[in-house]
């Protein structure tokens, strides 16, 4: 990329956070019950105790520990919000299939990674989190179905009393409940796609936005997710001089953890016990 383009990027995306660090700081106040706690990714799994990602067991067990809890929803084919974290079947259950192409009772056949477990509907982990503990929950967003997706996320979750917050990497979700349902705390997810070996499936331009947080100006996130191996990234830098609140994926050890700590960022860690 040539400077000055480099440089029209920089002043664009300046812009852009600035906005998007004026609704967060009107917000602040309204995130206060996301502080405080650490997020355990797909719940507290440990696969060497036999409990995989995004499982009662797993959630069980990091509500239990303390710790509130990051998961993700996604939309079968007839409509049930199912919680698991790939579209695609053949990591978790060994065999070929997309979950939004396919009815919940077929999907709650299927073990996960080997286990007995299979992926829970959302409302059975809001019945097993009962507002015990603040719950990250992730737009799984596939095709076109964001709005069905949001729609049908925002009406199990009006009926629940505890603490939650939704983000997604699909600007078209976290536009979607700025629009319907405004009191709703919302984070976009983001990376540097930019570097090497990652976002590569994606076309440059979208790459780019993505990256410099573009469709904040007008998605207006109360929070921006960003994975910590890129966190000296100009548009996170940029956020955080600008007052935005950050939030930290994933984290894998306690160094790491600290240190994104240290700088005001709320963390979303895996693979270790804080």
């Amino acid at each position: 990329m040539k400077a000055k383009t480099k440089a029209f990027v920089m002043l664009a995306a300046c812009a852009v956070l600035w906005a998007s660090a004026r609704r967060s700081g009107a917000r602040r106040e309204e995130m206060a019950f996301l502080e405080g706690w650490r997020y355990a990714h797909r719940g507290l799994h440990d696969m060497e105790i036999g409990v995989p990602e995004n499982t009662l067991p797993a959630f069980g067990r990091a509500f239990a520990a303390g710790f509130g809890a990051e998961l993700d929803v996604h939309l079968t084919s007839d409509g049930r919000l199912a919680v698991i974290h790939d579209s695609r079947l053949d990591r978790l259950c060994g065999q070929d299939g997309v979950v939004e192409e396919m009815s919940y009772d077929t999907l709650r056949t299927l073990d996960i990674l080997q286990t007995q477990n299979h992926a829970p509907l959302l409302e059975d982990v809001l019945d097993l989190c009962r507002g015990q503990s603040p719950l990250i929950i992730e737009i799984k967003t596939y095709g076109g179905n964001y709005a069905d997706l949001c729609q049908a996320t925002a009406r199990l979750l009006d009926g629940y009393d505890g603490p939650y917050c939704i983000e997604s990497f699909d600007p078209r979700a976290v536009l979607w409940f700025r629009q319907n349902r405004p009191s709703v705390i919302r984070g976009q997810l983001s990376a540097n796609f930019m570097k090497k070996g990652q976002g590569e499936n994606m076309r440059f331009f979208r790459r780019l936005a993505m990256t410099h947080l573009a469709s904040d100006i007008v998605t207006r996130p109360d929070f921006v997710a960003y994975r910590h191996d890129d966190s000296r990234g100009a548009a996170l830098w940029a956020a955080r001089r600008l007052g935005a609140k950050e939030v930290s994926w994933t984290v894998r050890d306690i160094e790491t953890m600290e240190k994104c700590e240290k700088r005001g960022s709320l963390v979303i860690f895996e693979n270790f016990v804080p």
